[in-house]
């Protein structure tokens, strides 16, 4: 997936993923990766509550600053949030999801698909 398509598979997937990570161990991973600048860092690491910290870390990822930030960041969270990782992964490109409705797949009689 790209950097564009896996931004918008975590921003559909924003509010579980607010609720459902710790993203401290991600933080530091896209830091020693350069990903995010210190300032940000020393800024996340202000903020108290986890979820608040990783809305303030989705919102610092969300500014056009580094081509990859979101490939890195699915990369970080595969070991520990698998579940998430596979729900990102699920969502279809907006290309994809296009081209599945031009598609318009329907089920025969007999239980196999064709295309119409």
């Amino acid at each position: 997936m790209s950097n564009e398509d896996l931004r918008k598979a975590f921003q559909a997937l924003h509010a579980k993923i607010t609720r459902d990570i710790d993203p401290d161990s991600a933080i530091d991973v896209l830091y020693a990766n350069d990903i995010i600048s210190a300032n940000d860092n020393n800024c996340l690491w202000d903020i108290q509550d986890s979820k608040n910290r990783c809305r303030k870390f989705l919102s610092i990822l969300h500014r056009p600053s580094h081509p990859e930030a979101f490939v890195h960041l699915r990369d970080a969270l595969r070991d520990e949030y698998p579940a998430i990782v596979d729900e990102i992964d699920k969502k279809p490109s907006p290309e994809t999801a296009s081209q599945l409705q031009q598609l318009h797949l329907d089920e025969s009689i007999d239980g196999k698909f064709y295309y119409q």
